[in-house]
């Protein structure tokens, strides 16, 4: 843990992937190429950055004991490490190499202090992406303009898509990961989930939803599904969007990473809904409007956010949406999963 790691894997003979990791704990500052919108370099920025990531770890650690409690009686058995993964994608345009951010996502690890054993976790939480950025800030909006109702641009996310799925089937992260992600996101607020008789040992209570929403349609094209799932003591129901079998594929421990992983977040920047004072009944539908809820001991700039979310998917537009263009649109157009 801590150390870095480049490994690199060519896609046809335009791309090449690199993978790098860096350790996420208290002493964390994000390097100048990372994506500044990740919730993760929101808290590690400003004057309380390290009672931030402080404060935010040990909620992820408090969270983990208490779903994992089994022979487990302190509640201090395991430790959560976590690793922030950046892949970049290089493109080979005949004038030379250009080194572009594409994805990133915090990788979960899991320390046993029983055993002494490291256990390997989940990677795609706080799954970010610079296409992503574009295509919701940049692209979408451009295209509502002046438009009396929303609607969507023609082939929306099949890029990103397809850019996504080369890169969980490349042989880089294969290496690197046994497990497919999971990328757990917060419900959508606009729309309403009903809570069914299933539940999980470990995911908890599941519900449906009424219709899909943009976000899972655009997900879709990156090759996953979706389910939602109400941990344990938790308010309120969380998206999990996966390939394969949410409920098959995943260990129990890995599951629960990301569980504690996610939730620690939404509880942090989504608190109206994730640190409510009242739990998601039996029809819900979330809303960030909602006043009867707790915040953390974390500090959180969520206009930033929203600010920096259109800056970087501008910069995606300027250094790899137009000057690649056609590239792009030939790679696209051959490209079969």
């Amino acid at each position: 843990m801590g150390t870095m790691k480049d490994t690199q894997t060519t896609i046809k003979d335009d791309f090449t992937f690199t993978l790098k990791s860096t350790c996420l704990n208290e002493n964390y500052h994000p390097a100048s190429q990372t994506r500044l919108t990740t919730n993760f370099a929101n808290l590690a920025r400003g004057a309380n950055r390290q009672q931030n990531l402080r404060n935010a770890l040990n909620m992820i650690n408090n969270r983990f004991n208490a779903l994992a409690h089994l022979d487990n009686p302190k509640g201090d058995r395991y430790q959560v490490e976590l690793e922030i993964i950046t892949v970049t994608m290089s493109i080979d345009d005949k004038n030379g190499v250009n080194d572009l951010p594409m994805i990133e996502v915090l990788k979960t690890n899991i320390f046993d202090r029983k055993t002494g054993r490291h256990i390997e976790g989940i990677a795609g939480n706080n799954f970010s992406s610079y296409v992503r950025d574009y295509d919701f800030s940049v692209l979408l909006i451009e295209y509502n303009k002046n438009k009396s109702s929303f609607c969507v641009p023609e082939n929306f996310g099949d890029l990103h898509g397809k850019l996504y799925k080369c890169f969980v089937s490349s042989d880089t992260y294969k290496e690197h990961f046994k497990m497919s992600p999971i990328i757990c996101l917060s419900v959508s607020s606009n729309k309403t989930y009903t809570r069914t008789a299933y539940q999980h040992p470990v995911l908890g209570v599941e519900y449906l939803q009424d219709q899909y929403s943009l976000t899972d349609e655009y997900f879709s094209k990156m090759g996953l599904k979706v389910r939602f799932f109400m941990p344990p003591n938790s308010v309120a129901p969380m998206a999990f969007y996966h390939s394969g079998d949410l409920l098959a594929d995943y260990t129990d421990l890995g599951l629960i990473s990301s569980i504690s992983t996610m939730e620690t977040f939404q509880k942090i920047y989504r608190p109206e809904i994730y640190n409510a004072n009242s739990v998601a009944g039996k029809i819900y539908q979330p809303s960030l409007k909602h006043e009867d809820y707790s915040l953390t001991r974390v500090v959180y700039d969520r206009e930033e956010r929203s600010r920096l979310a259109v800056e970087q998917g501008k910069y995606a537009e300027e250094h790899f949406i137009k000057p690649y263009k056609s590239v792009l649109e030939q790679w696209s157009s051959n490209f079969s999963h």
